[in-house]
């Protein structure tokens, strides 16, 4: 049973915190990813913090380079501005989001990190999606012409995305609408119209309406007991 290959043995990874969220601006989840310039070797860098449960974007900041001190900035006027007292944040394990300015700033606004474990990509889920969202979206210019042109731009993206993207992972309400309690009623009245199209034409159906329920619990690395009530519920 001992390794004897000339490759390294397999490592067992310890299990990432998992974080629950049953409302908003109870766990956010943020990256960073980069924007070319058409500059050759030159590029942008975007700061994008997102709630989990409601998949909003809660903030976001253009930077010229990497560092604590930007994440650090952005993080609190992005508290600032939501009036957040106390939130988990959740990252991978880059040097902006462990750097002692960045800690030492979520300290004092009593914002408790939560981090990827090294090496694994799939720990931070929802910015990564929303990064494929962004990067895939209509429009997105391969190269940025200047860092304005790049805030510009992503006002623009943010402003879609939150109040007019019909998100799939929140059954096709947008971002805001849950955010704000709005799609409680949407998703009753859309369960509503399934129901009474099934009534009136039931030989058009072979099973049951699509499942327009309204979830409460998000999970961010969920174990295997939650991943599998959360399958049951859908």
């Amino acid at each position: 049973m001992k390794h004897r290959s000339n490759s390294r043995p397999c490592r067992h990874r310890k299990k990432p915190e998992e974080l629950l969220a049953t409302g908003p601006n109870q766990v956010w989840s943020w990256d960073i990813t980069y924007l070319s310039s058409i500059v050759k070797g030159i590029y942008y860098y975007l700061y994008l913090f997102e709630d989990i449960w409601s998949r909003a974007i809660v903030g976001w900041a253009v930077h010229t380079n990497e560092s604590a001190e930007n994440a650090a900035e952005a993080m609190e006027k992005i508290c600032a501005a939501n009036n957040i007292k106390e939130v988990r944040l959740h990252s991978d394990n880059g040097s902006p989001m462990k750097g002692a300015t960045m800690l030492a700033t979520l300290q004092r606004l009593g914002v408790v990190p939560s981090f990827s474990r090294p090496g694994v990509s799939n720990d931070n889920p929802y910015s990564e999606s929303l990064f494929k969202t962004l990067k895939y979206c209509a429009g997105f210019p391969k190269r940025f012409k200047s860092l304005a042109h790049a805030d510009e731009w992503t006002v623009g993206f943010v402003e879609w995305y939150n109040n007019e993207h019909l998100h799939s992972g929140i059954k096709f309400v947008t971002p805001m609408q849950r955010h704000n309690g709005e799609d409680k009623i949407i998703l009753a009245k859309r369960k509503q119209t399934y129901l009474n199209a099934k009534n009136q034409k039931p030989q058009r159906w072979s099973g049951s309406t699509r499942n327009w329920n309204w979830e409460q619990n998000v999970f961010l690395n969920p174990g295997k007991e939650d991943r599998l009530l959360t399958n049951l519920a859908s």
